[in-house]
């Protein structure tokens, strides 16, 4: 067999030197737009700001603020509710954290290959 494997892919062959420094630019876009969200927090809040949280990009919980009088230390419902509420506003933030990641890292992490088989979509 003779013929190039590669040939279907059109231009004649398969330039890997070119594939493999494309995929290095992809993984150091990948790791620098990871970097930035790591340097990126949002905020989560609850009851009108009774408890807020503070969360960076990937998702890390760097943060709690409690606004004063809210809550009776000596009440157990109402460290009950600082937890709920703790937990909730961690919640929103991660929300937000997790579109922002969705929204940056997307287009690198969806991608495929650029001429590849398959419309630029790796077919795995």
């Amino acid at each position: 067999m003779s013929q190039n494997p590669f040939d279907a892919l059109g231009g004649g062959g398969f330039d890997m030197n070119a594939l493999l420094q494309q995929a290095q630019q992809m993984q150091e876009q990948l790791q620098s737009a990871q970097a930035r969200l790591s340097e990126t927090t949002v905020e989560g809040t609850v009851s009108g700001g009774a408890v807020t949280v503070e969360v960076n990009g990937v998702g890390e919980l760097v943060g709690v603020r409690i606004s004063a009088g809210g809550f009776d230390a000596a009440d157990p419902d109402d460290l009950a509710d600082l937890g709920d509420m703790i937990v909730a506003a961690y919640r929103d933030a991660k929300a937000q954290a997790d579109a922002l990641a969705s929204e940056t890292l997307g287009p690198l992490a969806g991608g495929g290959l650029p001429g590849a088989p398959g419309g630029g979509q790796l077919g795995f």
